[in-house]
């Protein structure tokens, strides 16, 4: 090999802009951004589909979550263990997320930013509301892709049915890209995704008498919509999140401020250290003693006042100056046809609406071929009753299996299907009732035939089925 082909001369910033751009390219499409459709990110898709592959599903027992791991980074995701274990862990974590798709048994964490459990102490599955995210996925409605070592396929996308991105909303970061969409009510978004199938045309103001704004699972008041509003039509905006606090009188004359809600994503410990600091540095006067006294029950911190002191001065300080209240930035990036796009909730809804839609029509005909192949056997065994004493006859004076089918098709004129299903009948089956059963099923099976044929012939039937889907997950979880 001469020296030319083994070197090449090439300007540092050419190489460096190259690999960049592919390195870029690889984290904004596969790691660090949902996908508008079913949104997950590659490891959160990665986890739930490797449990549902195991069987570890909500109606069975709880496994160790170290399995699942080494599951997942052995079949599909080779990365840390670590990074893996975080993912399945937050999405356990009920004030990270809206409707936790992973139970989990054991430390997982908690508000005060404790971490979890190390992995092999502690035990997961699928919840029920994540079955719905893979329901039919076996059914041929998304498209598959080998694994990284080609052992097995793993899905681009899950089914989805119900809205995941807004109800359980993401945070991320990646190349020149961020997202941070909150988290939104199972019911609403539904309803929104109703109402924006019935008029393609609704307006944000129409769709936020649906979906009033995010439902942050740490509670907390929204100040005003102006923020919201602005956020939906163009998937960026800016909302105030204020603690939930009353102010109550206790013995001896004397208030406390009571917290019962606090803003998304704010560490609780932080929040009662900071506002103790201010009692001890003494930057606001009034304040005697500040106790964390969340329990099972809920959360509770309690800002017990001096006799004199100014209720309502104290807190409007505390919400000025510490994580009482906070500023929550929308940013609606997502993975939408391969690239990252900002979207408004009318987008965001548009591309969930078009990912529905597909998966329907590609589980409709994946149902409807399985029913013409049945209802093709169900034909040739009704007509191998009605001649029977003929076809045992053919089948007895054959050599072997193959030569039975051969003699089959061409004495009756059965196809290659129907022939194997009558070789393969037991004897038992042979019996007078069994016709009855077969005119049944042809019945039933040419009943579904009409029925799937007429989803895929009418957009108006796919639509309904979407809405009763909906509908239905809407009755069970909300």
């Amino acid at each position: 090999m001469s020296t030319n082909e083994k070197f090449r001369d090439l300007p540092l910033e050419d190489v460096i802009g190259d690999r960049f751009g592919r390195y870029s390219k690889y984290i904004i499409q596969e790691r660090a951004l949902p996908d508008a459709r079913d949104g997950l990110k590659p490891v959160q898709r990665r986890i739930l589909y490797a449990m549902h592959v195991e069987g570890n599903t909500h109606d069975k027992g709880f496994r160790k979550s170290a399995k699942t791991v080494g599951n997942v980074i052995g079949n599909y995701h080779p990365h840390g263990d670590s990074s893996v274990y975080e993912a399945m862990v937050r999405m356990s974590q009920d004030w990270k997320v809206r409707n936790v798709l992973v139970e989990m048994h054991g430390n997982n964490g908690s508000m005060d930013g404790d971490p979890p459990a190390a992995m092999r102490y502690t035990e997961a599955r699928l919840s029920a509301i994540a079955a719905e995210l893979l329901r039919d996925i076996e059914k041929q409605t998304v498209d598959f892709i080998p694994n990284f070592d080609d052992t097995s396929k793993e899905p681009t996308v899950l089914p989805a049915m119900f809205p995941n991105l807004l109800v359980n909303g993401s945070t991320g970061i990646s190349a020149g890209y961020a997202t941070d969409i909150p988290p939104h009510n199972l019911g609403e978004v539904i309803d929104g995704v109703i109402m924006r199938m019935d008029n393609p045309d609704v307006s944000v103001d129409e769709l936020m008498t649906v979906i009033k704004g995010p439902d942050f699972p740490t509670g907390g008041i929204i100040q005003g919509v102006d923020g919201i509003k602005k956020a939906y039509e163009t998937g960026k905006g800016k909302i105030i999140v204020r603690s939930k606090a009353d102010i109550e009188d206790v013995r001896g004359g004397k208030q406390q401020i009571v917290v019962t809600e606090i803003p998304f994503e704010v560490n609780k410990a932080n929040l009662v250290k900071k506002i103790d600091e201010f009692r001890f540095d003494r930057k606001v006067e009034g304040i005697s003693e500040v106790r964390d006294e969340t329990d099972r029950t809920g959360l509770r911190i309690v800002i017990e006042l001096k006799k004199d002191a100014d209720a309502n001065g104290v807190l409007n300080y505390l919400y000025k100056n510490s994580d009482l209240q906070v500023a929550y930035n929308f940013n609606m990036v997502a993975i939408a046809k391969k690239r990252p796009k900002l979207l408004g909730i009318r987008e965001l809804l548009d591309a969930y609406i078009e990912h529905q839609k597909e998966v329907v029509l590609r589980r409709t005909k994946f149902e409807l071929d399985k029913a013409k192949e049945r209802q093709h056997i169900v034909e040739g065994l009704m007509k191998a009753l009605s001649i029977l004493d003929e076809v045992i006859a053919t089948i007895r004076a054959s050599k072997d299996k193959r030569d039975a089918k051969d003699n089959l098709i061409a004495k009756f004129a059965f196809t290659e299907a129907q022939a194997e299903a009558i070789v393969s009948l037991q004897l038992y089956r042979l019996t007078n009732t069994d016709i009855t059963a077969l005119q049944n099923e042809a019945e039933e099976l040419a009943n579904k035939i009409e029925e799937w044929t007429s989803i895929l012939l009418s957009e108006k039937k796919l639509v309904s089925v979407i809405k009763k889907e909906l509908k239905d997950v809407k009755k069970r979880f909300c």
